[in-house]
């Protein structure tokens, strides 16, 4: 084993000789030759150094090239990072100019209900529609109470948003409510409130005016709202506009509505109204708000007042002494457009009184007998149109 090792010791010194031998180097200059001798150690201490230098300028160049390759992905990242920024903030511009919209939004629907209300009601506060509500903060409650599931900033917003939604839902099913009332107080004149309406939409017209608010605004809630609100507004008018007070003060009737003997000949005749019977001079008055569209004489009736109340409704007030009222006046209920006389054909001093319809005479008594129930509601109705009058 020693000898082995000595073998292997022999052979590398052999190897590390024919790899690194003694040198020498002659140089001759000007006549003269130098001798110059390189040693192992030196060779060895010359190649040590080379490979160190290789080593270290190798090392340098990985290093910056590792650097280089650092650099490279720190830009990349601060470029990801920075249109990551770029795009949040592209989300938070976009996410403010929806809560500017949705504000917008809200604003002009409070601004379609505020002026609906005003229109209809004459209210113009935060209040606007307790009296048909009967509210008490309740639903303010309930929107407070919402799950929201969005960003703080926008919460108030969205409790904004429902509780107009609200609103508008139960308003609309107050307004609905109150409509009915007024249509059940037209069915009890033997009229049809449906028919009215759809005689009164077929006469419409105007100049094109665009909506210059925004269509987004009317959601659903709303548009039914303005519908319901449309609705009680034509037939509170038209309630309004049927002819239940009384033409003179006159308590009783010489003639009833329907068949009777003609005072004249005693042949049987159909009277196409009632007679109040008077003295001279009497006052006529509107039996309901309306526009007078006839003052002279008819044949037979003598001197005559006639007032349009819309929906086709016309009264006729006949054998008048004078007149106090001239074509295109606007009446209304109870206010004195004539005289009681005896013109025309006529036995002596009366008041006959007529309502027709669409031009066919109808029974004046069921005008004239009207429930209390459904003279309260012509006086709701009255009220609520002076209030609305009054606030311009």
């Amino acid at each position: 084993m020693l000898q082995l090792n000595s073998q292997r010791a022999v052979a590398l010194r052999a190897w590390w000789n024919a790899l690194c031998p003694e040198r020498e180097i002659f140089l001759r200059s000007g006549g003269q030759v130098k001798f110059l001798r390189i040693s192992r150690r030196a060779q060895l201490w010359t190649l040590g150094g080379t490979a160190a230098l290789l080593l270290g300028w190798g090392g340098v160049t990985a290093a910056m090239a590792i650097d280089g390759m650092a650099l490279k992905q720190e830009r990349a990242a601060l470029a990801a990072k920075g249109q990551s920024v770029a795009k949040a903030a592209g989300k938070v511009a976009d996410y403010r100019k929806s809560v500017d919209q949705l504000a917008q939004d809200l604003e002009a629907r409070q601004d379609f209900m505020d002026e609906l209300y005003r229109a209809h009601f004459g209210g113009d506060d935060d209040k606007a529609g307790e009296d048909l509500l009967g509210t008490d903060g309740q639903d303010e409650k309930a929107a407070q109470q919402t799950k929201i599931s969005i960003a703080p900033e926008a919460a108030p917003l969205m409790r904004l948003q429902d509780r107009q939604r609200r609103f508008a839902l139960l308003l609309t099913g107050a307004v609905e409510r109150r409509a009915e009332r007024a249509a059940a107080a037209i069915r009890s004149f033997g009229l049809d409130p449906d028919k009215l309406a759809r005689n009164a939409a077929r006469a419409q017209g105007g100049p094109f005016v665009p909506w210059n608010g925004d269509e987004k605004a009317l959601t659903g809630e709303l548009e039914e709202l303005a519908d319901a609100m449309a609705r009680m507004e034509f037939l509170e008018r038209s309630l309004l506009s049927i002819p239940s007070g009384q033409p003179t003060s006159t308590p009783m009737l010489s003639s009833s509505y329907g068949y009777r003997r003609d005072p004249f000949n005693g042949h049987a005749a159909f009277h196409a109204g009632l007679d109040f019977p008077g003295h001279r001079g009497q006052p006529i008055n509107a039996a309901a708000d309306g526009k007078v569209s006839f003052v002279g004489q008819r044949s037979g009736y003598g001197n005559v007042v006639e007032v349009t109340h819309g929906n086709g409704i016309m009264t006729r007030y006949a054998h008048l002494s004078g007149f106090a009222a001239h074509i295109g006046d606007k009446v209304a209920r109870g206010a004195t457009i004539g005289r009681m006389g005896s013109t025309g054909r006529s036995t002596g001093p009366h008041l006959h009184f007529e309502v027709r319809l669409n031009g066919q005479a109808i029974n004046p008594r069921r005008f004239l007998e009207a429930r209390k129930d459904v003279l309260q509601v012509q006086q709701i109705a009255k009220a609520r149109f002076a209030d609305v009058g009054n606030r311009g």
